[in-house]
């Protein structure tokens, strides 16, 4: 003889439900399959063989419906293919599963079916199960999701093709490998500084002020004395704030080895202005300006800080540059068109 334990681990075991304690009822476990069905949104349809509805629960929309055959409001198409559906469970015993999409006004709804046979003591199929789930939110989440793998890749690409070139260029303008190992850690440096802006504002960019004390601070001894920032802040895009950055790291390397950050007392300014320009936009005209010790040839030299600044930044952004080293002054005239950036 079976002891009680025994048949309550089977029923553990098993696919069916069985009452666990003599005052269960069928009533009972109805009502809490019931309760379990609402809370967690899945619909249910039982059909005869002939397709009428037998019993259903908790049909909402698009399952819910004053007709006899459950369903719903459901597009022409989607009704034919959970037809057909339901007759090859009938005709053949196999469980069917499908995927749904319905227009709705806001967008589209998502939803899982599974079609099962339910069969009598003979075996023989006499009825059709229908399980409907709602999986929009999943849906999205999975789109989204897809949505940022292939962003991220873009960047990814975007910011390797910008790497590249930056080693090519100081490779061509370095005196040895120890020469382009300094130059190559510290442009390095500056994209890492300035994609961890961008990064930290889940990818919408960097606020110009933010960025340029970011690469300036790296370099002066007194931050907060070192940088006089006036005008406008926007925020700049993730394109332009890594080439922004890029030209910011530049000068304020060259500024520490000729310019004002050389000396203990020196500074620089950056100054923003957002102007129409010719074509009616608003563009963003930066500039940057210090003094710099005269006769000191380093500060003139053309190398790839300078074609970064004149051709590689501007480029990068459609925009214009201009660099003016004179006798005992630096000056950079950046333009960026109001694509790469929106004010805040």
């Amino acid at each position: 003889m079976r002891s009680r334990t025994s048949d309550r681990e089977e029923g553990a075991r098993g696919d069916e439900v069985i009452a666990m304690h003599p005052a269960e009822s069928g009533m009972q476990l109805g009502r809490a399959l019931l309760h379990a069905l609402h809370n967690a949104g899945i619909s249910v349809l039982y059909q005869d063989r002939d397709m009428k509805t037998v019993w259903a629960r908790n049909m909402r929309a698009p399952w819910a419906s004053d007709d006899v055959d459950g369903n719903g409001i459901l597009p022409t198409a989607q009704t034919d293919r959970i037809g057909a559906a339901k007759r090859d469970v009938i005709a053949t015993g196999n469980p069917q599963r499908l995927e749904i999409s319905v227009p709705v006004e806001n967008g589209v709804r998502w939803f899982q079916i599974w079609v099962d046979a339910d069969r009598g003591d003979d075996g023989d199929v006499q009825g059709v199960v229908t399980t409907m789930v709602e999986t929009t939110e999943q849906k999205r989440r999975e789109q989204t999701l897809t949505t940022l793998l292939r962003e991220v890749s873009h960047r990814s690409k975007n910011l390797l093709a910008i790497i590249q070139s930056i080693a090519t260029q100081t490779g061509r303008y370095s005196d040895g490998i120890g020469d382009f190992l300094t130059r190559f850690r510290g442009r390095l440096q500056s994209l890492a500084s300035s994609q961890d802006l961008v990064t930290s504002s889940n990818w919408r960019g960097a606020a110009l002020h933010e960025l340029v004390a970011g690469q300036v601070g790296r370099y002066g001894a007194n931050p907060s004395h070192s940088l006089r920032f006036r005008g406008a802040n926007p925020y700049l895009n993730p394109n332009a704030a890594l080439h922004i950055g890029l030209a910011m790291h530049e000068l304020a390397v060259n500024s520490l080895s000729y310019g004002a950050l050389s000396r203990p007392d020196g500074f620089v300014e950056v100054t923003a202005q957002l102007d129409a320009a010719a074509t009616g936009e608003v563009a963003l005209s930066l500039t940057w300006a210090e003094t710099i010790e005269a006769n000191r040839g380093g500060g003139g030299q053309r190398r790839f800080g300078s074609v970064a600044l004149e051709r590689v930044v501007p480029a990068s952004l459609n925009g214009t540059a201009n660099l003016d080293i004179g006798e005992g002054h630096l000056e950079y005239r950046l333009v960026v068109p109001h694509s790469n950036f929106e004010t805040q």
